[in-house]
């Protein structure tokens, strides 16, 4: 059994998090996030240099809540466990120097953490009930957050995963922007505030989804690869047209329907191809995307295999999802000492 203080600052949210891991249980004991969206909302999306600025107030009362609701101080923690790659190097330098002076004032071990490990151990996290969820390997991994969009391949449960499994496991990606950042983007051009993929789900229900033809790019069969970059200039092109027809008010729920099925359909058709082929037990989806309306209603009805999601307050950027990856490399012996951790670093990329 080990306690881990989880500390998440790699984009807009600021979170910190207290996990108890015991055996294959991912329980967090509290999650304290504040998220940066009306600060950025101005602007049509994050803004580094104000994301950074606001994470140097935040980080150290968001600590002491994580804390204060878990029940626990520092000391009683095994390690901590922080986010230090990839995302915005502004950002995670002030995640990772915290988690540096807290490790090295407490003589904690320190892990250092991948975002995208994390969001990968978000479906494992216990829910509210306390409740862990049932995956079965091997699985299915879709991963579709604001930043990446993956397929990952997983045979093994999380404590026999290799330092490597990010890049041993995946399968596709997308080789332009993510599924998220398609419907930011999209909404944006239809005028909806940041981050527009809640609002074009809101306006979506409503909607004729075949009312307009949209492109769905990297359709062939033997790619497992994703690309949403075209979609964008069609949805400009057709804003623009119907702006100019006077009809883009009374068009725009079935737009936003044509679009949300037009990001959604490789999403499912690639992850359901995939686990055919690979003879899948479970099909995971974690990311921000993961908490779209359409995309749960059709896995629920396509799906031949149980599709897993973690709790909606895990979707998003938390800290449980990286204070749970750190349990896991810290049961592998991979906590850094003192000497180590000095000459940690954060780097904007996800590594080669």
């Amino acid at each position: 059994m080990s306690i881990i203080l989880g500390i998440e600052t790699s984009c807009d949210e600021c979170s910190a998090s207290v996990l108890l891991h015991e055996g294959n249980s991912f329980r967090p004991l509290s999650v304290s996030t504040y998220s940066q969206i009306e600060l950025h909302q101005p602007f049509g999306g994050v803004v580094p240099e104000v994301a950074s600025r606001n994470h140097l107030e935040q980080i150290q009362p968001v600590i002491e809540d994580a804390l204060k609701k878990a029940g626990v101080e520092v000391v009683n923690c095994d390690a901590i466990a922080v986010t230090n790659r990839p995302g915005l190097i502004g950002a995670l330098l002030v995640g990772v120097t915290a988690a540096k002076a807290l490790a090295y004032a407490s003589r904690k071990p320190l892990i250092p953490v991948h975002h995208l490990e994390g969001h990968l151990m978000s479906a494992f996290l216990s829910s509210a009930t306390g409740e862990s969820k049932k995956i079965e390997f091997p699985a299915i991994f879709l991963m579709v957050s604001g930043g990446h969009t993956h397929l990952h391949y997983i045979e093994e449960s999380p404590l026999q995963w290799p330092s490597e499994m990010l890049k041993t496991s995946l399968i596709g990606r997308s080789i332009d922007d993510a599924a998220g950042e398609a419907f930011d983007k999209t909404g944006k051009i239809l005028g909806f505030p940041y981050p527009g993929g809640k609002w074009i789900d809101e306006y979506a229900q409503k909607g004729n989804r075949a009312a307009f033809e949209l492109p769905r790019g990297l359709k062939q069969k033997d790619s497992y690869d994703f690309s949403f970059s075209g979609l964008k200039t069609a949805v400009l092109l057709l804003t623009k047209r119907l702006q100019a027809e006077g009809s883009i008010e009374s068009k725009l729920p079935d737009l936003c329907a044509s679009v949300q099925e037009a990001i959604i359909d490789p999403l499912i058709r690639k992850s359901l191809l995939l686990a055919r082929e690979k003879k899948a037990k479970s099909l995971v989806v974690v990311g921000g995307v993961a908490a779209n309306s359409r995309l749960r209603m059709r896995l629920k009805a396509e799906s031949p295999i149980p599709v897993i999601y973690p709790d909606l307050q895990y979707c998003t950027d938390n800290a449980a999802m990286i204070a749970a990856a750190g349990a896991v490399r810290f049961s592998q012996g991979q906590g850094l000492r003192v000497e180590q951790f000095l000459k940690l670093n954060a780097f904007a990329n996800a590594g080669s």
